[in-house]
């Protein structure tokens, strides 16, 4: 038992501290010199690195944050799958990712949205419903040019598409609810200017 437990604690602990690289603000520091913490909606996730380096960057950024999000719940899979019959790793891993990536260590706790890589998890967990999410949310942020738009609304739907598309495990489900309730919470700022239509679109 207290060899799970210790297992337990490094897959939250490693998947923390992969989820608070700071990619956004690595790749504006080096860029520019600038904090982007400091700039546009103060947040480190693609959208406002946009703004600073324009549309590469953000595929750029966009990229390196799904995968940041996918490679510890991958690595949670490998590592305790002979352990671990009900995927609780792999979930617990994905909490942690998106809690690094909105609250990381190395920048006094303030990060981004999770987005991107609450995506990558769930690409993580199952590929399909992953792909399905992202084009989803492709399409809405496409159509309405709020990038927030469809992220709030590709995350919402995901629990649904966990559960009775993929007919994934419980906890597949329940850690897409609670990513979605988390990310959205996040987005709170993003919901109230959209609501007075004050939001910024995509360029």
């Amino acid at each position: 038992m207290t060899g799970i437990l210790i297992i337990v604690g490094l897959v939250v602990l490693l998947s923390y501290l992969i989820g608070s690289i700071p990619t956004g603000y690595i790749v504006v520091k080096l860029k520019t010199g600038q904090d982007i913490r400091n700039i546009g909606s103060g947040s480190t996730g693609a959208t406002n690195v946009k703004r600073v380096l324009g549309k590469k960057w953000f595929f750029t950024v966009l990229i390196l944050d799904v995968i940041k999000g996918a490679l510890p719940v991958v690595f949670a899979k490998m590592w305790a799958g002979h352990i671990d019959g009900i995927g609780l790793f792999p979930v617990l891993a994905a909490v942690a990712v998106i809690i690094g990536h909105s609250k990381p260590v190395f920048l006094q706790f303030k990060g981004g949205k999770s987005v991107a890589s609450g995506v990558g998890t769930i690409l993580a967990l199952n590929w399909q419903m992953g792909l399905l999410i992202g084009l989803i949310w492709g399409v809405i942020t496409y159509f309405s040019k709020y990038v927030s738009l469809g992220s709030i609304i590709a995350l919402a739907i995901s629990p649904f598409l966990m559960h009775f598309v993929a007919h994934a495990p419980l906890g597949y489900t329940v850690y897409c609810a609670i990513g979605a309730v988390y990310i959205i919470y996040l987005h709170r700022e993003n919901i109230a200017r959209l609501i007075k239509g004050e939001e910024n679109k995509v360029r």
